[in-house]
C-alpha cells in the first residue's frame, strides 16, 4: 500500500455500529465486564482506548513498524524510553538536539545513574570512538533541532549495533512522509505527533513506533504503569490530521525549497541550514534516506546581529513568532531564548548554535506571501 492510501485508511476501519467513517471517540474512562475479568478486551482507559488502539494502528503503518505506542506529549514518549534504562547505562546523543531532551536527560535521568554523552554524528565513521560497554542507546535526530544537521541513520546504526546498542531517532523534522528510521536499522522512532503528524497546532502528543517485540512490551507496560496516555479527543484529531499529512508535507517541502532559496539570495541574510542545499554537508545523505528535504529552514543575518535578529521576528506579520513547528501555518522561533533556553549557552555555542540563529517552520501559505513576508522584516533592519 502506498503511503497517500496508508494516511486515509491505515488503522482506521468504519464503526461496526453505526457504519460511522470516521473512527467514534470512546470518550470514557472505564468498561462494564460481563463477569469478573470477562470484558470485550478492553478494562480501563489508561490502559486502552479504541480510538488510541485506531491512531496506533496508524502510526504503525506509516512507520512501517509493528508496534506503536502513543503518549501525552513527545517528552512522556522520551520519558518512557529513559525508563527502560537502569543505572550505569550509558547513552550517545547527537550534540544538535531540542532544548527539552537536552533538559530531561540532563536534569532529570542523570541524577538517577544514567550517563549522557553529547556528541556530533555527521561523520558517522568518528562514531565509533565514543561507545564503551555501557553504552546501551544511541540517541539521535535527524535532521537536527535546530542546524539541520544529516545523520547516516544507516550506517550509525550499524556502528551501534556492532557495539551492543539500540538506536532511536527522533523523527520529528522529516515525519513518516519523508523518512522511515526502521527501514534504515534504527530499532524504535519517536515523534513530537504534535508537530507534522498531527499538523494543526491543536495537539499535544507523542509516540513510539517499533519492529522489536521485546522492548516494545516494555514500552507498553510503562505506558500503562505510569499513565502518561493522550485522551480521546486528541486522538481523533490526530487521526484526522494524519489523513492530510501527504499533501501538506509536499506542501511544506514546496514552500521550503523557494524560502531557502529566496533567504539564500537576499543580502541581508548570512548563512542558512536547508538540508536541500548541494553544499549542505551531508547533502546526498539527506537525499539518499529521505525523499524531500522539508519545510525547516535556520538563518543568521549578514551582520550576526542578536538585536537586529530580534527585531526582524518582531516585524513579521504572516509568519508567527511561536515555539512549536509542523503546522499549516508558517512559524518563527529564537532557538537560543525559547526551545534551546534549557541548554547552557557554552554548550550550545560548542554544538554552533548562535544566538542570532533564526529557526523557521515553512506552513503551506501561498509562497509569495511568505517571501514578501520576510522581505518587508529584512527591510526593517
Amino acid at each position: 500500500m502506498k503511503f497517500a492510501t496508508k494516511a486515509v485508511h491505515a488503522g482506521v476501519v468504519p464503526d461496526p455500529t453505526t457504519g460511522a467513517i470516521m473512527t467514534p471517540i470512546y470518550q470514557t474512562s472505564t468498561y462494564v465486564q460481563d463477569s469478573p475479568g470477562k470484558h470485550k478486551g478492553y478494562e480501563y482507559a489508561r490502559t486502552q482506548n479504541p480510538t488510541r488502539d485506531a491512531l496506533q494502528a496508524s502510526l504503525a503503518a506509516l512507520e512501517n513498524g509493528k508496534y506503536a505506542l502513543c503518549f501525552a506529549s513527545g517528552m512522556a514518549a522520551i520519558d518512557t524510553v529513559m525508563k527502560t534504562l537502569n543505572p550505569n547505562d550509558e547513552v550517545i546523543a547527537t550534540n544538535d538536539l531540542y532544548g527539552g531532551t537536552y533538559r530531561l536527560f540532563v536534569r532529570v535521568f542523570e541524577k538517577f545513574g544514567i550517563k549522557f554523552r553529547f556528541v556530533p554524528m555527521q561523520n558517522a565513521p568518528e562514531l565509533a570512538k565514543h561507545f564503551t560497554p555501557q553504552t546501551k542507546l544511541l540517541w539521535i535526530e535527524t535532521p537536527t533541532n535546530p542546524l539541520l544537521n544529516i545523520i547516516d541513520i544507516e550506517h550509525v546504526s550499524q556502528i551501534a549495533h556492532a557495539h551492543g546498542a539500540k538506536v532511536v531517532v527522533d523523527n520529528t523534522f522529516a515525519s513518516p512522509y519523508l523518512q522511515n528510521p526502521l527501514n534504515l536499522g534504527a530499532d524504535l522512532v519517536m515523534h513530537s505527533v504534535t508537530k507534522y503528524i498531527a499538523g494543526h497546532s491543536d495537539v499535544v502528543m507523542g509516540a513510539l513506533v517499533t519492529n522489536d517485540e521485546e522492548w516494545a512490551g516494555q514500552l507498553k507496560f510503562l505506558q500503562n504503569a505510569a499513565g502518561a496516555v493522550p485522551a480521546p479527543m486528541d486522538c481523533f484529531l490526530v487521526l484526522r490530521g494524519i489523513k492530510t499529512l501527504h499533501l501538506r508535507m509536499k506542501a511544506h517541502c514546496e514552500n521550503g525549497e523557494i524560502i531557502a532559496q529566496f533567504l539564500a539570495a537576499h543580502p541581508k541574510v548570512g548563512q542558512v541550514w536547508w538540508p536541500g542545499f548541494a553544499h549542505h554537508p551531508n547533502h546526498e545523505i539527506a537525499k539518499k534516506q529521505m525523499r524531500g528535504f522539508g519545510g525547516m529552514i535556520s538563518f543568521t543575518l549578514k551582520n550576526d546581529s542578536v538585536a537586529d535578529a530580534i527585531r526582524f521576528m518582531e516585524s513579521l506579520q504572516v509568519f508567527s513568532l511561536a515555539e512549536s513547528l509542523g503546522g499549516v501555518e508558517s512559524l518563527c522561533g529564537h532557538p537560543a531564548t525559547m526551545t534551546h533556553a534549557s541548554i547552557p549557552k557554552e554548550e550550545r555555542q560548542k554544538a554552533g548554535l548562535r544566538d542570532s540563529l533564526i529557526r523557521l517552520s515553512v506552513g503551506i501559505e501561498d509562497p509569495q506571501d511568505l517571501c514578501d513576508d520576510l522581505k518587508q522584516a529584512l527591510a526593517s533592519i
